[in-house]
C-alpha cells in the first residue's frame, strides 16, 4: 500500500513520482480514500516543482483509465472520431460552432467537454443555459447522439475520466490552473477516455490565457505532442492570441446565443470566424492527409453557409434534450440577466490594450463563474458588444453592455471593465496581436 501523504511529500520534496504511485493516487481518488485535501496538496506540489514528461504520460493515462474508454470502431461508427480542444479564454466559444461545422462535412465529433475553470468560461455551463439540454447522457445515450447527429458535446460524465472531473474542480478553486503537466494530463485524458482518432488542440496566449508568456505556451505544445505521441494519440496544435476576446460576448447564455447568431448568419464575428475555419481545416487533415488546406476551408464554409452546421447544431441539442425549436427561436428559451446597461469608458479615445484576465473575472464576480467548486452559476449574466483593440470609446460609444442580476452588481462590474480597458487618444500600430501565431503537428 502506498499511503498518499507520502505521495505528497516525495513531490513536495521535488522528487519525481513512480508511474505506480500516480496510478494509486488516482485510484485513490477516484474511489474516495484520497481525500479533496490531498488531492489539493498534490495540485500545489506539482505547480511548484512540476513533472517530466515520463510522470505527465503516467498521470494522464492514470486518469484516461479511471473510468471508461469509448471504443468507436467497436461501435461501427461510420466515420473518424476526430476532435478539438481548446486551453480556454474570453468569448472562447469555437466548441459550439465547429462540432457541428465538421459533423456537416462528414467527421463524427464526440466532445467531451469541461466547465469554466479560473477566468475562463466553460463549454459545459454554456450549453447547460439551454434549457432541458442533459450534458451527461450516459455512454449508450452519447454514442447513439454521435452516430446520428455526427457530434455531442457532454460534460465529463461518472464513468469518463472520473479522476479528472474531480481534480479538475480542485483546481479551479486552488489556484493551480496554470501547471503545464495538470493542463496537459487534463486534456489528453478525457481525449484518451472519448477513443479519439486524432485531436486538434488551441492553446491560447495573451493576457486572457492561462498561460500569457509566449514561452509558456510554446512549453505546453510541446508537452501536448510528446505525451500524445506516446500515448498513441495523433495531435496537432494551433497558438491562438487571446490578448482580446474572441467573439464579442462573454457569458453562458450570451454565448450560445453569439454561437447560433453564426451558424445561422445572423452575426459573424471575424476573429472567431478565422480561430473556427483554421481549427476546421487541421480536424478535417487529420482525418483525411490528402485534403489540401484550401479544400478543407471550402468544405467548412460550405457547411456553415448552407445552414447545415446550424441544423447539426439543432439536431444534437434536440437529441440531448433542448428544445426542438432553438435554433428558430433561441431567445424565446435562453432567459435574459435582470439588468443590462452600458458600460462607458473613463476617458474617450481608441481601445489600445485590453485586460482580457480582468473581463473573465468580472464574470465570474457577476455569477457567470464559481468561487466555489460545485457553486451554482447565473448562466444569463456576462458582457455582449465588447469593444475590440482600436475601437473608438466615448460616452456615446459604449466599451460593452454589461449583464447582472441587479444594479449593484452592473454598477460593480462597470468599474471592472473600465479598469481593464486601456485608451488612448490615437490608435497603436503596436496594439494589434496576430490571431494565429504557430501551427504544429
Amino acid at each position: 500500500m502506498i499511503l498518499p501523504q507520502e505521495i505528497i511529500r516525495r513531490k513536495r520534496g521535488g522528487a519525481p513520482l513512480r508511474a505506480e504511485e500516480i496510478e494509486a493516487f488516482v485510484r485513490g481518488l477516484t474511489n474516495g480514500s484520497v481525500s479533496d485535501a490531498q488531492a489539493s496538496a498534490l495540485a500545489m506540489a506539482i505547480f511548484f516543482n512540476g513533472m517530466d514528461r515520463d510522470e505527465c504520460a503516467a498521470l494522464t493515462l492514470a486518469m484516461a483509465r479511471s473510468g471508461t474508454l469509448l471504443d468507436w470502431r467497436a461501435a461501427k461508427l461510420p466515420g473518424p472520431a476526430i476532435d478539438k480542444h481548446s486551453t480556454g479564454g474570453v468569448g472562447d466559444l469555437v466548441s459550439l460552432i465547429l462540432a457541428p461545422a465538421a459533423a456537416a462535412c462528414g467527421l463524427y465529433v464526440p466532445m467531451i467537454a469541461g466547465r469554466g475553470l479560473g477566468h475562463t468560461g466553460g463549454t459545459i455551463d454554456k450549453l447547460e443555459s439551454i434549457p432541458g439540454y442533459t450534458t451527461q447522457p450516459g455512454k449508450e445515450r452519447f454514442i447513439d447522439v454521435v452516430r446520428r447527429c455526427g457530434c455531442a458535446i457532454i460534460g465529463q460524465t461518472a464513468d469518463l475520466a472520473p479522476a479528472d472531473r474531480k481534480l479538475y474542480a480542485i483546481r479551479d478553486v486552488t489556484a493551480t490552473v496554470e501547471s503545464i503537466p495538470l493542463i496537459t494530463a487534463s486534456i489528453l485524458s478525457k481525449k484518451l477516455a472519448a477513443g479519439l482518432e486524432g485531436l486538434v488542440l488551441d492553446v491560447k496566449t495573451g493576457s486572457g490565457a492561462f498561460l500569457p508568456s509566449p514561452d509558456d505556451a510554446r512549453e505546453l505544445v510541446g508537452s501536448l505532442l510528446e505525451v500524445g505521441a506516446r500515448l498513441g494519440l495523433p495531435v496537432r496544435v494551433l497558438v491562438t492570441d487571446m490578448n482580446e476576446p474572441l467573439a464579442s460576448s462573454a457569458g453562458n447564455a450570451l454565448e450560445v446565443m453569439a454561437a447560433i447568431d453564426f451558424l445561422t448568419g445572423t452575426r459573424t464575428d471575424p476573429r472567431l470566424q478565422e480561430v473556427v475555419l483554421q481549427l476546421g481545416v487541421e480536424m478535417l487533415r487529420l482525418a483525411d492527409k490528402t485534403l489540401g488546406a484550401d479544400e478543407a476551408a471550402r468544405s467548412l464554409q460550405k457547411a456553415i453557409a448552407s445552414g447545415a452546421a446550424a441544423e447539426r447544431f439543432g439536431k444534437m441539442a434536440s437529441a440531448l434534450g433542448a428544445p426542438s425549436d432553438l435554433m428558430e427561436r433561441p431567445r424565446a428559451h435562453l432567459t435574459p440577466a435582470a439588468v443590462i446597461r452600458p458600460v462607458y469608458p473613463r476617458r474617450r479615445g481608441h481601445v489600445v490594450a485590453i485586460d482580457v484576465r480582468a473581463l473573465g473575472l468580472c464574470v465570474v464576480h457577476l455569477g457567470g463563474g464559481r468561487r466555489a467548486a460545485g457553486a451554482a452559476i447565473d448562466p444569463s449574466v456576462g458582457l455582449s458588444m465588447l469593444a475590440r483593440i482600436g475601437a473608438f470609446v466615448d460616452e456615446n460609444a459604449p466599451i460593452c453592455m454589461a449583464h447582472a442580476c441587479d444594479e449593484a452588481a452592473a454598477a460593480a462590474a462597470a468599474e471592472m471593465i473600465a479598469g481593464a480597458y486601456r485608451v488612448a487618444d490615437e490608435p497603436s500600430a503596436l496594439a494589434a496581436h496576430p490571431l494565429i501565431t504557430r501551427i504544429t503537428s
